[in-house]
């Protein structure tokens, strides 16, 4: 009996140390233009417009586990309104395996010219491809805009890759 309590502790121990949360700490800078980007004015509201945006971001620094992370696509939907941006997307990481990870994110911006000043977010991660396949984590980054409007992100958080 003592061997069989042993046995199945042993196991728990295992999953539970399997399914462990591992951080994530990442740098990203997004291009300046979105490559594909349509907009819609609200009527009789100067300055309120809602828009759906794709562009790319490239990897400055950042890993999921071992495997490092190497570009982005974001795809988002905008509600602009003056110089406040309010927004929610998905966030495609691949990875230098080739494997991608998806990220559901909600967040704001504000505007000074049209350009982004600064910006926060949060997000989950909701699976994967490959390895990643079964990832399931949540974070939040920071945004900061750049003078030739492209922009600069740090982003933590944990995921656990658990079956």
């Amino acid at each position: 009996m003592r061997k069989l309590v042993f046995l199945v502790c042993s196991l728990l121990l295992c999953i539970n140390l399997s399914a462990a949360a591992d951080k994530i700490s990442s740098d990203w800078k997004c291009d300046g233009q979105p490559s594909d980007q349509h907009s819609i004015a609200v009527p009789e509201q100067p300055g309120h417009s809602y828009s759906i945006a794709q562009g790319k971001c490239t990897s400055v620094k950042g890993a999921m586990g071992d495997v490092k992370e190497t570009e982005g696509t974001y795809t988002e939907f905008d509600d602009v309104n003056g110089n406040a941006i309010s927004n929610h997307g998905v966030f495609v990481a691949t990875l230098s395996s080739g494997d991608k990870v998806f990220y559901n994110f909600h967040g704001s911006q504000t505007l000074k010219d049209s350009k982004m000043t600064t910006a926060s977010n949060t997000w989950t991660i909701d699976g994967g491809t490959g390895k990643f396949k079964t990832a399931k984590g949540s974070g939040g980054c920071k945004g900061k805009g750049n003078a030739d409007g492209s922009s600069n992100w740090h982003c933590d958080g944990t995921y656990s890759n658990g079956k």
